[in-house]
């Protein structure tokens, strides 16, 4: 990064010079002196390299790592392959900020234009945004797209990520709107209570698939009964099952949403993470921060540009439908290399992977006296399952073993398998939970 250090001290004394000011004191002449800085800051002294860096390993060292990961709800290890990092990491990206003059920005703004064109193609909508800070975050972007005068309620199913519940929540909080839950029936929308919900002052409903418990919903008839009552229909998705599931487009969905950490990211101890928006061709308008398109130059070359810029900063704050004022465009170049890296072919076999495996490993645990698998019907990569013993005496064991297991929940333990995990991996720690299920009965 040493080409981007700002001046050197003979520059900074030019510029001095050329303003009439003798020193950085001087410049500074002006500023109270009371407030002014009149002895070092209260910091150790500086450490070669080589210091911070067996610091900062000692710490890293306290983390644990597990060899085994059977946890997902809502943050997914995948297999990336390492020239995404590699080219994710180039000095042009790392450093790039907001194009705003397109002149000095094609590289960037290409690389978003790319992603957006993957975005589309993977949820079929017909356009999609540069990309928001997560998937909580762009399913709320995707609620206030929606709002009316005179229909001021969301819908939100009970089968949503219980973080993304807490996010919606806040911004119709703040927006002065209401958001009321559809409940659930046996892991899935209740469709009847959903219909009966569906009042004239209703903005929209928003569901997750597949959903917090790992379920497919009926996505295309719920669809259908919300568009009836006039509302939008907002679908969050799993980046990765849409390569083994009907597209939000195919399922009537207006807008589509997602956590794009799947697709390239590490799990990274929660971030930084990736929110995907797309939306169909009559709500582009509405999509928050920015969109890029392409165009052609004087020239007749081809060129990308910021096409829609819907930010706070242009016009009036309290007339702003959002207040998202950047993007993840790192991330966002990210999960455009992974996805151009795998192809459609590779992510339909990790996600195809992922969904056999999980089903595997949900079979040997129904095998064992008293394990209940309370998935019914479709589901992908993750389920719930019951057990005959506290969950934290099963979770313990597996960690004990290097396994991270699943998830506690109220319905008992959230359990997760993607492609990266082995036959083995599965069997081993089916073997400790029927150990410790045996010693406890």
């Amino acid at each position: 990064m040493g080409q981007y250090i700002p001046s050197t001290r003979e520059e900074q004394q030019e510029m001095l010079a050329a303003i009439g000011a003798e020193s950085v004191a001087a410049f500074f002449k002006d500023v109270p002196d009371s407030v002014l800085l009149k002895e070092p800051l209260n910091l150790p002294a500086g450490k070669s390299e080589l210091e911070v860096r067996r610091e900062v390993e000692a710490m890293s060292r306290q983390n644990k790592v597990f060899g085994t990961i059977l946890r997902g709800a809502g943050a997914y290890q995948h297999y990336i392959p390492s020239i995404v990092k590699y080219i994710s990491a180039k000095e042009e990206f790392v450093t790039a900020y907001t194009p705003y003059q397109a002149e000095m920005s094609q590289g960037i703004l290409q690389s978003i234009f790319e992603y957006q064109t993957m975005i589309c193609e993977l949820t079929g909508m017909d356009a999609s945004n540069a990309s928001v800070y997560d998937g909580a975050s762009a399913a709320a972007e995707a609620v206030a797209m929606c709002r009316d005068r005179k229909r001021t309620v969301a819908l939100v199913s009970a089968t949503t990520h219980p973080d993304v519940v807490a996010t919606i929540r806040t911004y119709c909080y703040g927006a002065g709107y209401e958001m009321r839950m559809v409940p659930e029936k046996d892991g899935r929308t209740d469709a009847a209570a959903l219909a009966e919900a569906l009042t004239a002052d209703v903005c929209c409903f928003y569901v997750q698939q597949p959903n917090f418990y790992g379920n497919f919903e009926d996505c295309t008839a719920l669809g259908e009964t919300v568009h009836q009552a006039g509302a939008k229909y907002i679908m969050g998705c799993n980046p990765m099952a849409l390569a083994v599931m009907k597209t939000p487009a195919a399922c009537g969905a207006d807008i589509a949403v997602g956590e794009g950490q799947p697709l390239g990211m590490p799990l990274a101890y929660g971030g930084p993470y990736l929110g995907f928006m797309a939306a169909t061709s009559a709500m582009t308008r509405k999509l928050p921060g920015r969109i890029v398109g392409e165009t052609k130059d004087a020239d007749g070359n081809r060129a990308y540009v910021l096409t829609l810029q819907a930010r706070e900063q242009h016009i009036r704050r309290e007339k702003a439908s959002s207040n998202v004022c950047s993007n993840q465009a790192l991330c966002a170049l990210t999960a455009a290399v992974y996805m151009s890296t795998m192809g459609p072919e590779g992510v339909r076999q990790a996600a195809g992977q992922s969904m056999s495996k999980a089903h595997y490993f949900a079979q040997l645990l129904a095998e064992i006296p008293g394990v209940t698998v309370q998935n019914q019907g479709a589901w992908f990569h993750e389920f719930v399952t019951t057990l005959p013993v506290a969950a934290e005496t099963v979770l313990n064991a597996l960690a004990e073993q290097d396994i991270l297991g699943g998830l506690p929940v109220k319905e008992g333990v959230l359990w997760c398998v993607t492609e990266v995990v082995s036959k083995e991996q599965l069997d081993k720690a089916a073997a400790v939970i029927r150990e410790v299920c045996a010693a406890c009965s």
